[in-house]
């Protein structure tokens, strides 16, 4: 479909689905197909592939007035080889580094950026400027923050040589990123920089005036590589990977996070979130159901990659649609509109999304109980009302869990098994205890009566 002729479609379902936001892969003039829009050579331009910029700009703005907005990726580490592009721009390396040992990527068979350069510095920032300001892109997710930052990203011993303090990071990169982030906040200061950045290299996301790199939020790919680990493992061997689904949150405060499932997870044989799930028919389709309960409900904004909401089987191919007929089998229609469900429960729930960077906005109940696959925690809204979430990997048959919990009456909100209603409601016990139910392969959702939190 051309930019135009997707608009309405891809706006009602957005809406029909409860997304806030979409996010394209680079859709700047690139010649290789294959490179998914990642190695681009025309940077101010938006790809003829699927219309004009005009008509860019009426996706955009079409999207807009739907209340949804747009974040787009962008590659500011490398560019192709392409002659016609910025490669030896002049005969000799211009955009690119001198060095010899610092100029391939050779992972990609690209060239990187000289960013030590004013030039190529103002030429990049002008760049981000360009989209956020003349297509009113509301973000934009930076590609490959880690092989600008690191010296050695992807060198062997021997190849690469250290920065003055003798470490192997490197200060012309974070030089750049604090100049962009500080040009994106002084001239859009509406717009988001998103990090896909993914070691420990500290302040992310903190302000560059207090010694961070400026970005407003980072990936969590730690989070969701150790929890499609954990799903892919069979039951009976879960409780050896409980860690990661308490462990996430050691370290969850520590920048702003969003907690993605990519593109780059389900491609080059690493199979759909689909194919992650152990086990087959209903067992995978529970696990899924509770999978996403914990994905929605854990502290971090949250990202999604085409064909998650409704369990697409095979991974993603570029050059092959989405398998939008799977949603003829009633089983992944269900799943579909569970997502969408759960997406409504998000945002009416204040709980889940105002504290997701401050530990105020979470608390264990059940962190440990790993012989039950079972997380049990709260999360809280900036006014103090709570939701409760439970969430099971156990392949148990329903069974009833007990935790402590402030005295009161609550009611549950959200189920992963089938729908909410009438009067499914329960009270503390005696000794301040909350006694539920949980399916096998499945969570709940529960709020105390008193604090209501849902629209």
């Amino acid at each position: 479909l051309s930019y135009r002729e997707l608009g309405e479609a891809l706006l009602a379902y957005a809406k029909y689905m409860g997304y806030t936001h979409i996010e394209l892969l680079p859709i700047a003039e690139h010649p290789f197909d294959g490179s998914w829009g990642y190695q681009v050579c025309g940077y101010y331009a938006p790809t003829s592939r699927f219309g004009s910029p005009e008509e860019l700009c009426a996706l955009v703005d079409m999207l807009h007035k739907g209340g949804v907005g747009v974040i787009l990726d962008w590659v500011p580490a490398h560019f192709p080889k392409d002659e016609w592009g910025l490669y030896e721009f002049d005969g000799v390396p211009l955009y690119e580094y001198a060095e010899e040992w610092r100029r391939e990527a050779r992972g990609w068979g690209t060239r990187y950026f000289d960013i030590s350069r004013p030039e190529v510095r103002s030429f990049l920032i002008s760049n981000a400027l360009f989209w956020l300001k003349e297509y009113h892109i509301d973000g934009l997710r930076v590609d490959a923050v880690a092989s600008m930052l690191y010296l050695d990203y992807d060198r062997r011993e021997g190849e690469w040589l250290p920065a003055a303090d003798g470490s192997n990071r490197s200060e012309d990169a974070a030089c750049f990123f604090r100049a962009l982030s500080t040009a994106v906040r002084n001239e859009v200061p509406d717009a988001l920089l998103i990090a896909e950045e993914s070691t420990d290299y500290q302040g992310i996301t903190r302000a560059p005036e207090d010694g961070g790199l400026g970005f407003h939020l980072k990936w969590n790919m730690g989070f969701s590589n150790d929890l499609f680990a954990y799903l892919s493992t069979d039951p009976i061997r879960r409780a050896e990977k409980h860690s990661a689904l308490n462990f996430p949150i050691t370290y969850a405060f520590r920048e702003r996070y969003i907690l993605p499932i990519s593109h780059d997870e389900v491609v080059h044989g690493k199979g759909s979130f689909w194919g992650k799930m152990h086990g087959d028919g209903e067992e995978k389709l529970a696990t899924y159901r509770a999978a996403l309960l914990f994905f929605m409900t854990f502290p971090g904004k949250k990202l999604a990659f085409m064909g998650t909401e409704f369990g697409m089987h095979r991974e993603w191919d570029h050059d092959t649609p989405i398998e939008w007929s799977l949603l003829d089998r009633e089983s992944h229609d269900a799943l579909r509109e569970y997502a969408a469900s759960l997406n409504r429960l998000y945002l009416s729930a204040p709980a889940l999304y105002e504290l997701d960077f401050s530990e105020d906005g979470f608390r264990w109940l059940l962190a440990d109980a790993a012989e039950r696959d079972l997380v049990v925690y709260l999360r809280r809204a900036k006014n103090g009302a709570e939701l409760l979430v439970a969430v099971s990997f156990c392949g148990a048959e329903n069974y009833d869990v007990a935790v402590r919990v402030e005295a009161g009456r609550y009611r549950r909100v959200f189920c992963t098994h089938g729908a909410v209603g009438g009067d499914d409601t329960m009270d503390t016990d005696a000794q301040g205890n909350l006694v539920f139910s949980l399916p096998r392969f499945g969570g709940i959702v529960l709020e105390r009566i008193n604090d209501t939190i849902l629209l």
